[in-house]
C-alpha cells in the first residue's frame, strides 16, 4: 500500500509542476476564440439547413413523377 501512496504523491507532484508550465489564454483570447467557433457553427448549420431543404424539395419532385 505504501508503494501506491508514493507513486500517487510523485504523480501529483509532477502534475503540479507541469500545470505551472501551461500558458493559459487571457479572457480576451478566450472570448475571441469562442466568437469564432460560434460564427463557424452558425455558418455550417445554415449551409447544412439549406442543403437539407434543397434535397428534400428535389426528392419530393422526383417522387411525384
Amino acid at each position: 500500500m505504501n508503494k501506491y501512496l508514493k507513486q500517487t504523491t510523485k504523480f501529483l507532484t509532477e502534475v503540479k509542476t507541469e500545470i505551472k508550465k501551461v500558458s493559459w489564454p487571457s479572457r480576451k483570447e478566450t472570448t475571441g476564440g469562442t466568437v469564432v467557433v460560434l460564427i463557424a457553427v452558425l455558418i455550417a448549420a445554415s449551409f447544412l439547413g439549406i442543403v437539407d431543404i434543397s434535397l428534400s424539395k428535389i426528392v419530393k419532385v422526383l417522387i411525384q413523377y
